[in-house]
């Protein structure tokens, strides 16, 4: 098969689809592969590590051409949509609850295209957790940066001081982003509660977080109880493939602190909170009602090295799999990639997407095996 791997146009988005390892592997499968050149430089990947595995470079126009199976990481923007096609099958995080031009760019070019985030098995979100699990340590690298004067915040520390008390974090959700700021947090003396919907899960995190943090049910009193006293509020709710609920709304914004910080890192997905909207590692921060919001929407772009080679570790099996059998089989035969299929021939068949936008929708063909059970593993990407 001919796969291809672009250069992220996305602002900020410093990530690659392949590293040489990954294009060392599907070439000695029998596999061709076209990199476009600096694809990988941001990420510690030099063109001459990819040509030394037997990568063909090229530019961005020939990388997109000559694909049967384009990797990427982040969503086509649309600078990209020109490239779209119906021959063509895309493989990278897409997010289309919460992207109505992509939606309708990919109906109209007839694209196949499989989603990261909806890809789902056994364990559950495998192509999500990674980045997830980033997202939420990079969420209180925030936090903490954004308390300190030097962040523009009131001064104070996560942790505390002997005879001061320590900043109070909130997490609502308790999935893979949750529990791995739970924990950063935890690390950094930083007073931590999660609320979490499942009684399950609930029980996980007390293990998990060693009962160093409290867990509570989440619930519209309990949110507000906790938004109360919150330093750092952390939104880290997910449904596959459809937009994030809002677990705080604008009339919530007054029970805050006012030197409080809402860290979304739902964001890709529309956002937990209803005063959200994307931001950038440029511009992070914005207020709502003097409260401050830090919305960045492509977090685990900014540790690029770790960040690609944490995905690409849990990406490879699947693209393996698309390229050695083609989409088609790969699709029918693992009900996983089947759940991460969001167009195909010019139809929406996610029914998170087709939620998010029923007048697109069309007849889910009976491949796409999606169901959009909700989960809390995370929503970044």
């Amino acid at each position: 098969m001919r796969i291809s791997v672009v250069k992220e146009i996305k602002p900020q988005e410093e990530r690659v689809g392949l590293t040489p390892a990954n294009v060392s592997e599907l070439v000695r499968s029998g596999h061709t592969v076209f990199v476009e050149s600096g694809a990988g430089v941001s990420a510690g990947f030099e063109d001459a590590a990819y040509q030394e595995v037997g990568a063909t470079m090229t530019d961005q126009d020939g990388a997109w051409a000559q694909a049967e199976l384009l990797i990427k990481v982040k969503e086509p923007i649309e600078a990209e949509y020109r490239y779209l096609r119906s021959d063509l099958t895309l493989f990278t995080y897409l997010h289309l609850a919460a992207d109505r031009a992509l939606t309708e760019a990919l109906l109209e070019a007839g694209t196949l295209s499989i989603a990261y985030e909806t890809v789902q098995d056994e364990t559950g979100l495998p192509l999500l957790t990674p980045m997830s699990e980033i997202a939420g340590r990079l969420a209180v690298h925030a936090a903490a940066r954004h308390l300190t004067r030097d962040g523009n915040g009131p001064g104070k520390l996560l942790g505390g001081a002997p005879g001061v008390a320590p900043g109070r974090v909130v997490i609502i959700g308790g999935g893979a982003v949750g529990a791995n700021a739970a924990l950063l947090a935890l690390g950094m003396q930083a007073e931590v509660t999660v609320l979490d919907m499942s009684p399950k899960r609930i029980r996980e995190l007390e293990n998990i977080l060693d009962r160093r943090a409290r867990v509570l049910m989440s619930n519209p009193v309990t949110v507000e109880e906790e938004l109360r006293n919150a330093d750092v509020v952390i939104g880290a709710v997910l449904v596959p493939g459809r937009a994030a609920p809002k677990v705080v709304t604008r009339d919530q914004l007054s029970l805050l602190k006012k030197d409080a910080l809402l860290i979304d890192v739902a964001i890709d997905q529309g956002g937990a909170f209803e005063t959200s909207h994307a931001t950038t590692y440029h511009d992070p921060i914005f207020e709502v009602d003097g409260i401050r919001h830090y919305c960045v929407a492509n977090m685990p772009g900014t540790v690029p090295e770790t960040a690609t080679k944490a995905l690409t570790n849990a990406t490879m099996p699947f693209i393996k799999s698309i390229a050695s059998n083609g989409a088609e089989y790969a699709i029918v035969s693992d009900a996983a990639i089947a759940k991460g299929v969001n167009t195909a021939s010019g139809r929406l068949v996610q029914p998170g997407v087709m939620a998010a936008f029923p007048d697109l929708a069309k007849e889910s063909p009976d491949a796409s095996g999606a169901n959009g059970t909700p989960t809390t593993a995370g929503a970044p990407a």
